[in-house]
């Protein structure tokens, strides 16, 4: 009899360690990145070339920033897509970035594809607000990103 009851304390046991609640409000490792992260370069930004595309789409939903765009070629599985930013943040309420697409593409074909590419916008928050303004060249608008 002492054997059950010492079985049945230990399943309740478990059980009820299960039901634990953690606070992990403060748990920083919890962190969900949602796509690529923003190349931080003002050489960069200031110098690198891109190849011709066109934005189609964009949409900002949290921290991630969804990007489509088109261009021509064989495969858009090659393109390659990157977000940089000057390292300039201008004294105004709220702060803005300003920001450059740069797009790879070394396929020589006469097709028009498309292909969307979510960048992470942790690394563009500025400390002390929980807003940015993000000036991104080519698009129509700027984007009031907050945080």
């Amino acid at each position: 009899m002492k054997l059950k009851k010492r079985i049945y304390i230990l399943v309740l046991g478990c059980v009820l360690m299960n039901f634990q609640c953690e606070d992990s409000s403060n748990d920083d490792s919890m962190e969900i990145s949602c796509g690529i992260e923003v190349v931080n370069d003002s050489i960069l930004y200031e110098s690198a070339e891109s190849n011709y595309f066109g934005v189609l789409n964009y949409n900002l939903e949290g921290d991630c920033l969804s990007v489509s765009i088109s261009s021509s070629g064989c495969s858009a599985s090659t393109w390659g897509l990157t977000l940089v930013d000057s390292e300039a943040i201008t004294e105004s309420l709220p702060p803005q970035r300003d920001l450059r697409l740069i797009f790879y593409n070394n396929e020589a074909c006469l097709a028009v594809l498309e292909k969307e590419e979510i960048f992470d916008l942790v690394a563009l928050q500025v400390h002390g607000t929980n807003e940015v303004v993000l000036n991104i060249e080519g698009f129509p608008e700027s984007i009031l990103y907050t945080y």
